[in-house]
């Protein structure tokens, strides 16, 4: 199972840019996106079909051109969760999960902490997430999360780790995002590549993403039960519909 997930920033945006060209040569069983910002009735679901996924699911958030998560996938899941059922997060459009019988995927989109409101906002937010996933975890042991958490774990994931005053590498976004790892999941692109110098997120400023001077704030999240189903995760820092690019995971299972 080859599963893609992609901050769009934007799916109309993206879709002009190529984006429904790229996904039908990139052909993943499973997309998750983040930040659509656009209601389900904004969009031609025909043209998705066109592309090879009958089965799209959208949460949009209250708020219209802003945030919002999907899932597009091939195989029809036997269930769609949209939201987590915490009012305070829900709102925002920022969880969506599918379920087949031996794996749960589920679309993320962590809030920013663009300033002193959001930032408390999305502690709480990480707060709460970790203990509806806790529970998840049992309910759904064979479980991917996967999307934008808008936190960079360890210095190699950050061009400049001298940047530890700013949101999505201050100390306590770190420890949170350790703190989840080690509550029972992998980070699957760390799992498999100890090199530096790869980011999933660049700054429109600056010439960032021709200088490389990015973040790796996306993840897949593959809980411990799957350890041993990961085959292969990369990141795609060519493929240029949005600021942030697209990352892969490849899980095997046994027929």
């Amino acid at each position: 199972m080859k599963i893609i997930s992609y901050n769009v920033n934007g799916i109309r945006a993206a879709i002009k840019k190529g984006f429904l060209d790229w996904l039908t040569q990139e052909n993943p069983d499973v997309i998750c996106l983040q930040e659509t910002k656009a209601q389900k009735e904004q969009l031609n679901e025909m043209d998705f079909s066109l592309a090879g996924y009958p089965y799209q699911y959208w949460f949009s958030a209250q708020k219209k051109g802003y945030s919002g998560v999907a899932i597009f996938c091939k195989k029809e899941p036997h269930h769609i969760e949209y939201g987590t059922g915490i009012e305070t997060m829900d709102f925002e459009g920022r969880n969506i999960r599918i379920d087949y019988d031996n794996i749960s995927i589920m679309s993320l989109y962590l809030p920013s902490g663009t300033n002193d409101d959001r930032l408390e906002f999305k502690l709480a937010y990480m707060a709460q997430f970790q203990k509806y996933v806790n529970n998840l975890k049992e309910e759904l042991p064979n479980l991917v999360i996967c999307g934008d958490y808008n936190i960079c774990h360890e210095e190699i994931d950050i061009h400049n780790p001298k940047m530890k005053g700013v949101s999505g590498f201050l100390p306590v976004e770190r420890e949170w995002i350790g703190n989840f790892i080690s509550n029972g999941f992998i980070d699957s692109f760390r799992f498999l590549n100890k090199e530096p110098h790869h980011y999933s997120w660049w700054s429109y400023r600056a010439n960032a993403r021709n200088n490389n001077k990015g973040w790796r704030i996306d993840y897949h999240m593959v809980s411990e039960p799957l350890k041993n189903n990961i085959s292969d995760a990369y990141i795609l820092p060519n493929v240029k519909h949005s600021d942030h690019c697209p990352i892969v995971v490849e899980l095997n299972f046994k027929k």
